[in-house]
């Protein structure tokens, strides 16, 4: 079965029927579905020690293995979601329907691996590697915010009608 170029171009519905069909039918999705609210809920209590460290100079050991729990999980996420890319677009990243989303992704990455390869080299004070963990963590935010955009994107765009149901149905 080929896969169908998804348009990125403005108005243009998110998904096409097969791929709202693939979404819908794969485990992925599930998946991605529950590991979005847990790398939310690990980077809220990773984000307070790391507060705690900087402001108070305490729970430096608390904050620093937080973050690369946080690390963890994002690369958990990241490789799922590769996946869940594969099976709904016929492509592990970069499909054109999440293209600047996986590009912004690779930045959450890139600094959350740079604060794990200072932590274990030692390189940098623990305030500077604080503050790439905050870098990591703003990027995490836009980029997180890029994905709840998509996802209201998405439900916009969910079939509605008789007729868009009759045609996903007979798709079937």
């Amino acid at each position: 079965m080929g896969f169908e170029k998804q348009s990125a171009r403005a108005g243009a519905p998110l998904y096409t029927p097969e791929q709202r069909l693939r979404r819908d039918a794969t485990r992925w999705t599930i998946v991605q579905g529950l590991l979005a609210p847990l790398q939310f809920v690990v980077f809220l209590i990773s984000l307070v020690l790391v507060l705690n460290y900087l402001i108070n100079g305490t729970g430096l050991e608390a904050a620093a293995a937080s973050v690369v729990i946080k690390t963890g999980v994002l690369l958990t996420i990241m490789v799922t979601g590769a996946i869940w890319e594969k099976v709904v677009f016929g492509q592990y990243l970069f499909a054109p329907a999440f293209f600047w989303e996986d590009v912004v992704s690779f930045g959450v990455i890139a600094l959350h691996v740079a604060y794990v390869l200072c932590w274990l080299a030692g390189y940098g004070t623990p305030e500077q590697q604080m503050w790439i963990a905050l870098a990591a963590y703003t990027t995490y935010v836009v980029n997180a915010a890029q994905f709840l955009l998509k996802l209201q994107a998405a439900r916009r765009d969910e079939p509605t009608s008789e007729l868009d149901m009759s045609l996903q149905g007979a798709l079937k």
